[in-house]
């Protein structure tokens, strides 16, 4: 029988941070580990990029020891050669685990048989997923993997890929609530995500309209599953982690999230990413950080002309000249009333 792994010991429920491309880089990974997230999961990289040994693949793979857990996300087609990418990762830098990516719904990468894609070739999931477990042996390092529920509606067939991926010697798996076909739109499944998690004996875990410490609560007393994935929401709210770990330990939420410590966040986010030097220079780095930044501010007391005026930040020192606008307004009371739908986890 194997081990389970430690951050499931004594019936803990752990909440990992889900990975999101261009979103759960090392420094957003650090923040939600400060604020309570217990396991990460890097942005997903390509195996043939990795056995390459190309550098701007290499950076998706950094962490810090504070981050740990945490595994590497790998997406690919062909056994060997993700096994290969594997080995290859843990002479740069031992991740807790290595996990497989069958559920991206980008066009990108399931034109590649990569992410959902396999989800329609079982024999080939199948094959991946041994693959890396086998290259793995004896190294200690465990194998995860993530799925969707199905390529479409008519195809949901996630509790037949779990049975196989627990086959395979896969330790846990994730399953977001939704099919390929849905994108991020309509409402996932949890009743499928249920099915799974009674129908395996390895740990499963959740994902998918994860919104508040509410929503964790509800499906950890409603579902089998062992542990919560939490995606977008955590873009706009990453304290949703502090508070569904005080939730967790039947405490009450008491230390509301302020103005002050919103703000401060968003300007040691920027400050972070300047400072990690992953994107070069400072205004390439704002650059990149405009999209995150837009997802912070929603709800903000006048958000529009937040939106706008963050759009085109190209310095910390704008950024910090907007924070002190807009704290003023939230300390004033100057509430903007938007009705905006919350992105899907």
């Amino acid at each position: 029988m194997r081990a389970v792994l430690p951050w499931f010991e004594n019936n803990r429920f752990p909440l990992y941070l889900a990975p999101m491309a261009g979103v759960t880089d090392v420094v957003f990974r650090q923040l939600c580990k400060e604020l309570g997230a217990d396991v990460m999961v890097t942005e997903f990289v390509s195996a043939e990029g990795i056995m390459q040994r190309d550098e701007y693949t290499r950076k998706y793979t950094e962490f810090t020891e504070e981050q740990r857990p945490v595994g590497i996300q790998l997406f690919g087609a062909d056994g060997a050669r993700m096994g290969e990418a594997a080995r290859k990762i843990l002479d740069w830098k031992k991740p807790d685990f290595i996990d497989i990516n069958f559920g991206c719904p980008v066009n990108k990468v399931v034109s590649k048989n990569g992410g959902s894609s396999l989800l329609k070739d079982c024999p080939v999931l199948a094959s991946v997923a041994i693959g890396v477990v086998k290259a793995l042996e004896g190294t200690g390092v465990p194998v995860t993997a993530k799925i969707r529920i199905g390529w479409d509606q008519n195809h949901i067939n996630a509790v037949e890929v779990c049975h196989i991926l627990e086959d395979s010697g896969i330790q846990a798996i994730a399953v977001h609530g939704r099919t390929r076909a849905q994108g991020y739109s309509g409402l996932a499944d949890w009743q499928v995500i249920d099915a799974c998690a009674r129908a395996v004996k390895v740990p499963l875990i959740g994902n998918g309209d994860i919104h508040s410490a509410d929503d964790v609560m509800l499906r950890r007393a409603q579902t089998a599953i062992s542990g919560i994935m939490i995606g977008r929401a955590a873009m706009q709210h990453p304290w949703i982690f502090r508070e569904s770990q005080a939730r967790l330990r039947g405490e009450e939420i008491t230390n509301k999230v302020t103005p002050e410590e919103r703000w401060a966040l968003i300007v040691r986010h920027c400050q972070l990413a300047v400072h990690s030097q992953r994107y070069g220079s400072e205004r390439h780095a704002m650059m990149a950080m405009r999209g995150r930044l837009l997802a912070y501010c929603k709800g903000f007391a006048g958000a529009k002309e937040l939106r706008q005026s963050l759009a085109k930040v190209e310095s910390v020192a704008h950024v910090e000249d907007i924070a002190a606008v807009g704290l003023a307004r939230e300390l004033s009371g100057e509430l903007e009333t938007e009705n905006e739908p919350t992105t899907a986890s």
